[in-house]
């Protein structure tokens, strides 16, 4: 027995074992596959490799994890219970006096600025600031860790959000067809003619900007573009023999589409998902390079 039918995983079928082999043998694909996996994997982490407090400190005999947690400055021999500046000589002396501390490779987040440079800022690369700093003095390599991880997590969750829309509005106008598919195409053509790069413009200007409501107007506009592909594979496949004796059998409407016809349309659809969630960092990083995106100083590409 298999080390995934241990641990209850379903085996791979023959089809799927296929399309692994195929993706394998194209080897630039493969790689840069594992490439942007393991960059994002390091991203989920930001804050134990670029942070300005240690990961782990050892101080007069107790553990302290400051890349987790709030510790006043009292906790290291200070005297005022704001939280403590471990990047303060005095508190650094003092913890190396009685205790130790094992820092992240860079020394900096993302909104850290360092006072200490030897040249003005935007500073060149250096030991301590691997690509130099913007010109406000903070860490470039910090910002693109964690703005990689921002931008990647709302590309996620946009493709996520623009799949489930576009699916189920392609997967009504497939099934039912006639006066539905037709009031369906009628409002997404006239949907899809609104100029979304002013519209986002002028809701970016009108509201304060977060993630949720550019996540939220970034949907609005791409969940059309798969609904006329999932709509042409459920037209496609609706009057297959299989999904005839489905319907003889007395299964519902939501139990064919959900059962029967979905999982042989998404093969044709999660092509399309790269590209969803390619264009949402783009478009996230567009508008934070126009000035319309996240609020000022958020990690981010753009």
């Amino acid at each position: 027995m298999g080390i995934a039918a241990r641990l209850g995983f379903r085996p791979l079928g023959p089809l799927n074992r296929r399309r692994l082999r195929n993706f394998r043998r194209n080897r630039r694909g493969f790689w840069s596959f594992w490439i942007f996996l393991v960059l994002f994997l390091v991203s989920l982490g930001a804050e134990f490799v670029a942070n300005d407090r240690p990961i782990l400190v050892s101080y007069q005999g107790h553990l302290y994890a400051p890349v987790l947690f709030d510790y006043p400055d009292t906790e290291f021999g200070g005297f005022l219970p704001t939280p403590a500046n471990y990047r303060d000589q005095i508190t650094q002396e003092t913890i190396d006096a009685e205790g130790w501390a094992i820092w992240p490779p860079i020394r900096f987040s993302y909104d850290t600025i360092n006072f200490n440079l030897d040249r003005p800022a935007p500073a060149p690369p250096s030991a301590e600031n691997w690509l130099g700093t913007d010109d406000q003095g903070r860490d470039v390599l910090a910002r693109l860790i964690y703005g990689f991880r921002l931008s990647v997590l709302f590309g996620l969750g946009l493709t996520i959000a623009s799949s489930v829309i576009g699916v189920i509005a392609g997967a009504i106008q497939g099934y039912f067809g006639g006066v539905t598919d037709l009031i369906f195409q009628r409002l997404i053509e006239i949907w899809a003619g609104l100029p979304q790069l002013y519209v986002l413009l002028i809701l970016s200007a009108l509201f304060e900007p977060t993630v949720w409501l550019l996540l939220g107007l970034l949907t609005l506009f791409s969940w059309t573009g798969l609904v006329g592909l999932v709509r042409a594979e459920f037209l496609r496949t609706r009057n297959f023999d299989y999904v005839r004796a489905a319907r003889a059998m007395g299964v519902g409407d939501i139990g064919i589409m959900r059962r029967h016809i979905l999982p042989n349309a998404m093969v044709s659809t999660l092509t399309f998902l790269p590209f969803i969630l390619s264009g949402g960092i783009t478009a996230l990083t567009s508008l934070d390079f126009l000035g319309l995106g996240l609020p000022a100083g958020s990690p981010s590409l753009g």
